[in-house]
């Protein structure tokens, strides 16, 4: 069968094409890919998650949160944020030249999301054409865009959330609701809304859970005009023939994550675009070591080999002898308060063998084993900022400065940054890409 090709669509007050660049933060995407997709007559999309300002030199300002308290650091942060996604977005404009549209991307867990939103819109008013928003359940967005008059694309995983979303508060605002972009769980790149009733390792087929999306969208009587994006393991359009004018699914819209990191407009290192094109089956990992809690795909490097390994080497405890809990660790913790399974108890002797000697206490009770260094490396980390308010880790049996979020046993915060921000200390080592692609194929690994 022959490709079907796409007809463009009104948006924004002007025809463009229905394909959407992914947001993607910590200056993956910026004014230059953005700026770029929209001049083709797309929909660039510029990420408000840790983007870049810029100084009189026109260099990058570099974010540092130098205050004493955790308030004055949160207001660095939301600084930062709306200074450069202001910057960002009048940077993106001016390249686009009045063709394509501006989007921008927030996500609704990061702090200060709502301040953070408000503020960019009010500084770029007549330049943002909608906003793209998800990482948790963003029932203002309707809201604020009525405020100030822009289109709004809720990102939802499945029929239900966005059920959720539209009874709550998007039933009041239809008329800007432009789209609703479907992020599939287990293809799509960065934070993926998995639910607990789905299982990471068994994907489903995108085309019931989108046909789904579509039947509560008619439900409840939203427009046939609004249509659907589909984002999440998008490389050939040719690979999507059969959702294109197919009455079940209705209008249907393309949003490529990983492919638009691959141009010359890209502002990540090239070591990067080269480990994307080279990526094979196994290479992608969904995990659940993101600060936010949520699943999250990313390129398998040494950092995140790290993650795997030291959660492999991590065991409940309890305070008293109960339940199965009736073996009492020595080993890696200081005091006596520590009970664990016997099996378990075995398993921590093996690791203190091989040289994992320090016990890690994190906030769900349970103790990771790691090196002295890694030890080290994990406190020198996270001690100096602990921007999101996550719960304290703590060397098993006194205070420590170690930060883990949500039980989970990692190295956030400035590590995070380190690896995947392109201007980062780490910036232009090839085993740092990862965080920011969709599962790429050996059969769909180059343009």
């Amino acid at each position: 069968m022959a490709f079907k090709g796409l007809e463009p669509i009104q948006y924004g007050g002007r025809e463009v094409w229905p394909l959407v660049e992914g947001g993607k933060g910590v200056s993956a995407t910026n004014h230059l890919s953005s700026g770029a997709w929209a001049a083709a007559g797309g929909i660039g999309t510029v990420s408000a998650v840790n983007a870049d300002s810029y100084d009189a030199e026109g260099k990058i300002v570099p974010q540092v949160y130098d205050q004493l308290t955790r308030k004055e650091r949160h207001e660095q942060l939301m600084r930062y944020a709306i200074d450069g996604a202001t910057e960002q977005v009048k940077r993106a404009h001016d390249i686009a030249g009045g063709k394509g549209a501006i989007n921008i991307n927030v996500l609704w867990e990061m702090g200060g999301a709502q301040q953070i939103l408000e503020a960019v819109l009010e500084n770029t008013r007549g330049l943002v054409a909608g906003v793209t928003c998800g990482a948790g359940m963003p029932y203002k967005l309707a809201e604020i865009a009525a405020r100030y008059n822009v289109s709004y694309l809720p990102i939802v995983s499945s029929a239900r959330a966005f059920r959720a979303l539209w009874k709550r508060s998007y039933s009041k605002v239809p008329e800007l609701m432009a789209a609703v972009v479907y992020e599939d769980p287990w293809l799509a790149g960065g934070h993926n809304g998995l639910s607990n009733a789905e299982d990471p390792t068994k994907p489903e087929d995108p085309y019931p859970r989108v046909k789904a999306l579509r039947e509560t969208m008619r439900n409840e009587g939203v427009s046939e005009d609004t249509a659907i994006v589909m984002a999440g393991g998008v490389w050939f359009l040719r690979e999507w023939n059969d959702w294109i004018d197919n009455p079940e699914l209705g209008r249907i819209m393309f949003q490529f994550g990983t492919r638009p990191l691959l141009t010359q407009e890209s502002p990540i290192p090239q070591e990067w675009k080269d480990r994307l094109r080279t990526l094979d089956e196994g290479d992608v990992l969904l995990h659940k070591f993101s600060p936010t809690g949520f699943y999250s795909s990313a390129v398998k490097n040494d950092f995140l080999w790290d993650l795997i390994h030291r959660s492999e080497r991590q065991i409940p405890y309890s305070k008293v002898e109960a339940g199965e809990h009736t073996k009492q660790l020595d080993i890696g913790v200081r005091g006596k308060n520590f009970w664990v399974a016997p099996k378990d108890y075995d398993r921590a002797r093996a690791w203190f063998a091989e040289g994992q000697t320090e016990a890690l206490k994190t906030p769900d009770d349970t103790i990771v084993f790691v090196t002295p260094e890694s030890r080290d490396t994990i406190r020198k980390d996270q001690k100096p900022e602990d921007l999101a308010g996550h719960r304290s880790w703590r060397a098993c049996g006194r205070q420590s400065d170690v930060r883990g979020p949500r039980g989970v046993p990692l190295q956030a915060g400035p590590v995070l940054f380190e690896q995947f921000h392109p201007h980062g200390e780490a910036a232009g080592r090839p085993d740092s890409g990862g965080g920011l692609s969709e599962r790429v194929s050996a059969t769909t690994a180059s343009p």
